[in-house]
Parts: C-alpha cells; sequence; structure tokens
C-alpha cells in the first residue's frame, strides 16, 4: 500500500530529507528503483550509482548524505537494517495458507498439535511427535517419531525431520532440509575372513536447533553418535550448507551457501562463514570469527578475527600469498633468466681457471 516519506520515516527511523509528502509503493535496488520506489545505500562501492539512480528516496547514512546531490533522502543510523525495516513496512511477510489441517495431511493418533497450525497435503506427522502452536507444515514434509516442533515454526516442503529431534521456536526450514539424518560414523575393522570391513556406529543423538534459526534450502544436519548435535539460537544458514555429527554451532552465527563442518566441531557466538568454507573435525572456532569463501580451516583458530585461504591464516597474510602466487609465472620467467646469467658466468670463470 502506498505510503508517504513523511510515515514511512517514523515507521523506520529514519529522517527525511527532501519532499516528504512523496508517496511511495515499494522497495529496490538502486539500478532498478523508478520514482516511487525506495532504494538504500549501505556499502560506499556503490556510490557512484546515487547520481544515476532514479528512486523515489534512497536510505543513506548521514556521512554518505552529501555525495547524493539535491534529491530525497531518508537518513538512518544503520541504512541496511533501516531498508529491511522499509520491506516490512511496504511489501509485509509472505503470507502462509490459512490455519487448518488437510484431510489428506497423516497425523498418527499419538502425536500433538497445537493451536491454529496449518498441515498441508501429503505431510507425515509420526508416533508421539509434537508440534507447537501456530505452525506452518507444508507438503511431503515428514517429522518422525518423538521429534518436537516448537511454536511459530515454518516447514518448506519436503523437509525432514528424522525421530527424536528438537525444533525450537520460530524455527524455518526451506525446502529439502534433513535434520536428523545419521552422521558419517564408521569402524574400520578386520572381519573373521580376514577382509578390512566399515561397521557402521549407530547413530543414537539427535539434532537440537534452538530458537529463531533459519536454514536455507537443502541443508542437511547430521544427528549426533551420542549426545546432540547443536545450533544455536538466531543462526541462519544459507543453502547447501552441512554439518557433521557432534558439531557445536554457535549462537547468531551466518553460514552462506556451501559451507561444511566436520564431526565434534565448535564454533563461538556471531562467526561468520563465506561461500565454500570447510573447516576440518574436532576443531575450536572462537566468537566473532571471520572466515573469507573458499577457506579451508584445519587447526584451531583464536575468536575476533578474520581468516581466509587454505589451510586458513591471519586474512592479512593470505591476500599476500595470493598476490604473491599471482606473480609466480613472471617471478619463474626471471629464474629462468637468473640461472642462465649464473650458468654463462661459471662457464667464464671455468674458462679462465683453465687458463
Amino acid at each position: 500500500m502506498p505510503t508517504t516519506l513523511t510515515e514511512l520515516a517514523k515507521q523506520i527511523g529514519a529522517a527525511v530529507r527532501g519532499d516528504g509528502s512523496l508517496s511511495v509503493r515499494s522497495c529496490a535496488g538502486l539500478e532498478d528503483a523508478g520514482p516511487d520506489e525506495v532504494s538504500f545505500l549501505s556499502n560506499r562501492k556503490y556510490v557512484k550509482l546515487l547520481s544515476a539512480s532514479k528512486a523515489g528516496a534512497i536510505i543513506v547514512s548521514a556521512a554518505d548524505a552529501d555525495q547524493a546531490g539535491e534529491r530525497t533522502l531518508l537518513v538512518a543510523d544503520d541504512p541496511y537494517f533501516a531498508f529491511r525495516q522499509a520491506v516490512v513496512a511496504l511489501h509485509g511477510y509472505r503470507q502462509h495458507p490459512a490455519p487448518g489441517i488437510s484431510p489428506q495431511a497423516y497425523i498418527d493418533s499419538t502425536a500433538q498439535v497445537g493451536e491454529l497450525c496449518t498441515i498441508r497435503p501429503f505431510a507425515y506427522i509420526a508416533p508421539r511427535a509434537r508440534i507447537g502452536n501456530r505452525c506452518v507444515i507444508y507438503p511431503h514434509c515428514y517429522i518422525g517419531k518423538d521429534a518436537v516442533v516448537g511454536d511459530d515454526s515454518v516447514l518448506y516442503p519436503n523437509v525432514t525431520i528424522y525421530d527424536k529431534c528438537e525444533l525450537g521456536n520460530r524455527v524455518t526450514l526451506h525446502a529439502g532440509c534433513v535434520i536428523g539424518q545419521d552422521g558419517f560414523g564408521y569402524a574400520t575393522h578386520k572381519d573373521a575372513r580376514g577382509e578390512v570391513v566399515h561397521h557402521k556406529i549407530p547413530q543414537v543423538g539427535n539434532v537440537v536447533l534452538e530458537d529463531d534459526v533459519e536454514m536455507g534450502a537443502g541443508c542437511t544436519i547430521d544427528r549426533a553418535t551420542v549426545g546432540s548435535t547443536r545450533i544455536g539460537r538466531g543462526t541462519k544458514f544459507s543453502d547447501l550448507v552441512a554439518i557433521g555429527h557432534g558439531t557445536s554451532v554457535g549462537r547468531h552465527n551466518l553460514f552462506v551457501a556451501q559451507v561444511g563442518l566436520a564431526g565434534s566441531t565448535q564454533t563461538g557466538d556471531y562467526v561468520v562463514m563465506g561461500g565454500q568454507v570447510g573447516v576440518a573435525g574436532h576443531l575450536k572456532i572462537g566468537a566473532m570469527t571471520k572466515l573469507a569463501a573458499q577457506s579451508g580451516v584445519m587447526t584451531d583458530l583464536e575468536g575476533g578475527q578474520e581468516y581466509g585461504g587454505s589451510p586458513a591464516i591471519k586474512l592479512g597474510e593470505a591476500k599476500r600469498q595470493a598476490l604473491a602466487a599471482m606473480r609466480l609465472p613472471e617471478m619463474q620467467q626471471e629464474l629462468r633468466k637468473l640461472q642462465k646469467r649464473i650458468a654463462a658466468l661459471e662457464e667464464q670463470l671455468n674458462k679462465r681457471s683453465a687458463t
């Protein structure tokens, strides 16, 4: 629904600089926004786009406001969060189907389902499973025996929750997530015939997702061999994140797509991992650690630092090594030239010695 900038500014905690009576209806990026749309600038490398943007208003910080010229602005302390608030105000949240249980869903007679839940066709709720209030469960979801799903949680299509796993309140799992499949545990042993065989270790633990966890499509969380694999409160995963058995992920971690943690790893709070980061097993990663994309972690990491490369080292050193590696072909040519010069000098010295 359209609203004036003055009204929007009150909702997002910003100050209008310009025409507050301007009506806006939606949000868009700097390059795509039109005269009745709001955009934002939170990364200074995009300042160059300000002058060309056709947005009706742009959310900026006070530090960047002078770069925008005479155009209408919404000045906020945190432009990115203010833009988030504007999206909520102008677009709202995704609307789920109205509460109700489809007759095509299967709910075991011993399962418990809370009030005002939405359970769509072909969902399966196994014996003794417990579903909280106001949950939304989309088609083809499977919730195993003795599993728990907390209040206000949303399971998108084809989510699988294995037996005895526990989801806290307000957990969101996007399509295809699998919570609680067996961890990768085998004991290699020579049998009576002398053949070396990998013997499966029963995985008798579970997975616990704490409150406000959200996972993108296709994430997989191994159940623990014993005890629990745990994902801390407020942690958010992108797509295709894989967590090994017995791992403990701290609170408010952010993992980008294709991150993989081997078993029994521990991360502190507010750890950030870029895309395709790989972490070996039985390691400890301190709180507030940031890992650049494609980092390979093979040792414990001190918290509060930025790392990159494989094996992961302090990010500044990793950048220097990467730049040096880019010069390797040139350095190889220089080395060959030096080798030829040395060979020529040695030949001259040998001739002089011979005379």
